[in-house]
């Protein structure tokens, strides 16, 4: 895989490649307990476009790095991202009946099973994580550097975080820091962590690994924001996912604080200073401005 290959191509092979990867890392079912095994590869296998293990494995390579070896890291991420996405989906939660879909977890195989499956993934990612099998491909000193950042930004300083905002904030009308608090912890906290883990796997320097910070929180952000807008105007059946929840829930969002249009800017506004801040990576960040445009032009 390389900076030569287009975006659509690249995420399909990082796919398959990380598909291949969560059979070998996931418990099997025929390991007890068989229902909750099945929960968790029910839900991490239930499709998804990858994006925070396709980030890791493109920040990698930008940095020089090799992406095969950082697919223990990928599939870790898109553990603690399917955890998160089943514990959003439950009735305390945005009550949700479909995720990539499919039927939710707690649709499939009961509320307790499903919170116990979101467990276990988030445990599970730091079991892979810390292994001495992932050590070993990693630069020197940089799993105890990544377990960090992965467990910070998946807590209460990061997604888990600004997921309790949200849910106090519904049905109130917040300020607009309050609102960027929430978009860059519930959802750009984990496109963040991405982008740093690659880089680190990567063995990025201090300097690369400040740009590629900055690239991660504008990114990361962005993403939230083409999520709000997406949450109005997007095809539920291309989207996977039950559509105007934000507004049935009294949610604050882009939209909902500036207007479709104005969102529509500070997306692009957000996408652009994106690609310039990995324009110091050359070609090597061509896979990364393409992930800009593909987060943001969704909306359009």
């Amino acid at each position: 895989m390389g900076a030569d290959m287009d975006l659509k191509t690249y995420i399909a092979e990082c796919g398959t490649k990380i598909n291949a990867a969560m059979e070998k890392y996931l418990p099997g079912e025929d390991i007890l307990p068989h229902n909750l095994h099945r929960a968790m590869r029910y839900s991490v296998m239930a499709g998804g476009k990858r994006i925070r293990p396709v980030l890791i494995m493109a920040s990698c390579e930008a940095v020089g790095g090799d992406a095969e070896s950082v697919l223990p890291v990928a599939c870790a991420m898109e553990m603690i991202h399917t955890y998160s996405l089943i514990h959003d989906d439950l009735p305390a939660m945005d009550d949700d009946d479909y995720r990539r879909g499919e039927p939710t977890c707690h649709k499939v195989f009961g509320e307790a099973m499903a919170i116990l499956a979101g467990d276990a993934l988030l445990t599970q990612a730091f079991v892979l994580l810390s292994a001495p099998e992932t050590r070993e491909v990693l630069p020197h000193g940089a799993s105890s550097k990544l377990i960090h950042i992965l467990a910070r930004n998946a807590g209460s300083y990061g997604m888990v975080g600004g997921q309790a905002v949200d849910i106090e904030s519904e049905g109130r009308e917040i300020d607009f820091p309050t609102l960027e608090y929430i978009h860059t912890h519930k959802t750009g906290a984990l496109i963040l962590a991405s982008v740093q883990a690659g880089a680190l796997a990567g063995g990025a320097d201090e300097k690369a690994f400040a740009q590629m910070t900055r690239y991660g929180e504008l990114i990361g952000l962005a993403f939230q924001v083409a999520d709000d807008i997406l949450d109005v105007v997007g095809d539920q059946k291309l989207m996977g996912k039950t559509l105007g929840v934000d507004e049935a829930r009294g949610k604050a969002t882009y939209p909902s604080f500036f207007g479709l249009e104005a969102a529509r800017e500070r997306a692009l506004e957000l996408r652009d200073m994106a690609v310039a801040a990995v324009e110091p990576f050359a070609d090597r960040g061509d896979l990364l401005k393409q992930l800009a445009h593909f987060i943001v032009d969704r909306t359009f």
